[in-house]
């Protein structure tokens, strides 16, 4: 008799706990409310949210390295003005450090014919300095407050938005 009434009180219990939320449940999902978007990483690093395209599903950051990695559910093109063609890879790497993303994986612009991969990304003052290797070319901060969209870029409402530059020749070498 004591069998049937012990095996009762288990099924009791498992019931019981599947129908209730787990408290370790709860805690892992306020953690994750809390945790910020890979946008306002940016910000905290004192870098503007628009280097980064909307859609962002995902993201990594190593706080000791400074190894940052932002995904998307697939590539993502578009032009700025149409004479500044971008893509981004389904993920992108890099480090980011206060004013910087460096070492770069994954963000190419195309120049003339050719797409060359953009390697560094450094703030200085209110200004943008994209590197890709022994060229670059420097943008104002503000082009970046709105997050351009994969395939529409800035002008996906019908409204143009212009991307003023700093320098007349875009990446040239500032040596």
């Amino acid at each position: 008799m004591g069998l049937p009434l012990l095996s009762t009180t288990l099924c009791l219990i498992l019931m019981l706990s599947q129908s209730l939320p787990s408290s370790s449940l709860l805690q892992e999902t306020n953690f994750i409310d809390q945790n910020p978007t890979a946008y306002e990483i940016l910000g905290d690093y004192d870098l503007p949210k628009g280097l980064l395209p909307q859609g962002v599903v995902g993201y990594s950051l190593d706080t000791t390295t400074g190894k940052f990695s932002a995904i998307w559910n697939g590539t993502c093109s578009f032009s700025l003005e149409g004479s500044y063609k971008l893509s981004y890879k389904s993920t992108i790497n890099g480090y980011i450090s206060k004013g910087r993303l460096s070492r770069l994986e994954g963000v190419s612009v195309k120049l003339f014919f050719i797409w060359v991969d953009i390697i560094d990304v450094k703030r200085n003052g209110d200004d943008l300095e994209f590197s890709v290797g022994i060229a670059g070319a420097d943008f104002s901060v503000d082009n970046f407050e709105v997050c351009p969209q994969c395939g529409c870029g800035l002008n996906c409402d019908g409204e143009t938005r212009k991307v003023s530059k700093i320098r007349s020749n875009l990446f040239v070498s500032s040596s």
